[in-house]
């Protein structure tokens, strides 16, 4: 009786939901779980079957399915209100994560603008770096510089400073015109620490020895770089080379240029600390966060600014210095109220203290998955991982698309009872902040036998 439910949703399914990144003709095959209930790391489908939550929802719960202080926060909110426009009018919950994101936000940052999603976060950052300069006389730095392979969302202005063409070639035409470096990633494979440490400054030495050369000769004419610190995720889980962050900040000041930092899949714990930028010490101009803020449980997103920046927008009604920017659910109250009792859980927790005995677990763990002949490297910075498969490591030749290799392999973790998710032959790990050293086991035993099974490898 229990797989007719579920055949019958599917079958609704297929008939009006057009699903985000999913090829739909695929779909109408595909035997996809009907998720109806969340239970801590566990996610629960219409059958009662049970699936470690190994991506956290799509990189944002953080603390697990309901949590009885975020579910009380927004119960309590809900009996006061669900929505009110932040334009003319404030709330409580509002101003107060306001506080809270500036309390924990690097220190160069005093003002949070609202959003409901990363890719708008970028959007804002990205018109607020082009009007800043525009209201400070400097008309012509009117370009970005981005990374390769960079991913800040699909709207199209976080489109035109990304960088991966598997999902963008579409939509050329409809971008404006960036400035495009190599991302300063590190493929380690199973060098020895001194050929890891070599092949990390040859990398940092020519990336930076770019970026030098391009803000030098065209910083009149740059108004931000934009970059996800340290690790690029939508990328395939791309590290970069230690001390590359320290570095784009230092080259930004000397040249005059703003230096934005898209957190959206980074902030709140994910690498280790609260935010990536922490880990070289570097103060951004501009933030972007979502994902994570309200713990996995409400569209929300905040770009924060310094102070300069803000200043440069007052004046006089008819100056049109104003940031004409703003949505509907802008700030909205239930989504706040959650973010708040996320933050306060990591301050009651002390989540970030937790997290390091997690991730030296997680980094022994991954050692065995060397015994697999496919892997060809292993990524980790944090909670968040990347193992990279080819059919053929010593000539770095991946499977054909048509195989599809990483879609199968997480078809049989789900049948083992684990949800994951792959970006192409790159198999991604992003559990909850909360997963317990055995369900952490669990997962990775789960993924190994998966890849052993589906490549028939080791």
């Amino acid at each position: 009786m229990k797989k007719e439910v579920s055949e019958n949703w599917r079958k609704r399914d297929r008939s009006v939901f057009w699903h985000p990144f999913t090829q739909m003709q695929d779909w109408q095959n595909e035997p996809f779980p009907v998720i109806e209930r969340g239970e801590g790391n566990y996610l629960i489908d219409v059958d009662g079957a049970k699936y470690l939550d190994g991506v956290s929802s799509l990189w944002c719960n953080v603390f697990g399915h309901q949590v009885p202080e975020i579910n009380q926060a927004v119960q309590d909110q809900l009996k006061k209100i669900a929505h009110t426009t932040a334009l003319g009018l404030t709330h409580p919950s509002a101003i107060e994560l306001a506080e809270k994101l500036l309390k924990i936000a690097p220190q160069s940052l005093a003002r949070v603008f609202y959003s409901d999603s990363g890719s708008e976060a970028v959007e804002i950052a990205v018109k607020i770096a082009f009007q800043y300069w525009q209201q400070k006389g400097e008309t012509a730095k009117q370009k970005f510089i981005k990374l390769g392979e960079a991913y800040h969302g699909d709207t199209l202005g976080s489109v035109s400073i990304g960088g991966i063409d598997l999902f963008h070639h579409h939509y050329g035409a409809l971008t404006f015109k960036t400035i495009k470096l190599p991302p300063p990633a590190v493929f380690h494979g199973k060098k020895n620490p001194i050929e890891k440490a070599l092949h990390e400054k040859e990398v940092l030495d020519a990336v930076v020895n770019q970026l030098e050369e391009t803000l030098k000769k065209h910083h009149h004419e740059i108004a931000a770089l934009i970059m996800e610190p340290l690790m690029q995720g939508a990328a395939g889980m791309l590290l970069h080379a230690p001390g590359f962050l320290k570095k784009a900040r230092e080259l930004t000041q000397k040249y005059n240029v703003l230096l934005v930092l898209d957190e959206v899949a980074t902030g709140f714990g994910r690498t280790g600390k609260m935010f990536a930028c922490e880990h070289e010490g570097v103060q951004p101009d501009i933030l972007c966060l979502a994902k994570g803020i309200t713990g996995g449980y409400l569209p929300l997103a905040a770009t924060l600014t310094t102070e300069k920046i803000y200043q440069a927008f007052l004046g006089k009604y008819e100056e049109l210095k104003t940031f004409f920017h703003g949505h509907t659910y802008t700030a909205n109250p239930l989504a706040c109220a959650a973010a708040i009792a996320t933050l306060d859980l990591f301050e009651k927790n002390k989540t970030i203290e937790g997290l390091q005995p997690k991730i030296k677990f997680i980094e022994k763990r991954l050692k065995d998955f060397w015994k697999l002949p496919c892997v060809g490297d292993i990524r980790q910075l944090g909670l968040m991982v990347g193992i990279e498969i080819f059919e053929s490591v010593e000539s770095r030749r991946h499977y054909s698309l048509e195989q599809n290799i990483g879609h199968q392999i997480i078809r049989r973790a789900r049948a083992k009872g684990a949800i994951l998710r792959p970006l192409g032959p790159v198999l991604v790990l992003m559990p909850p902040l909360s997963l317990s050293e055995p369900e952490i086991d669990k997962l990775l035993t789960i993924l190994y036998e998966s890849i052993q099974e589906e490549t028939k490898q080791g």
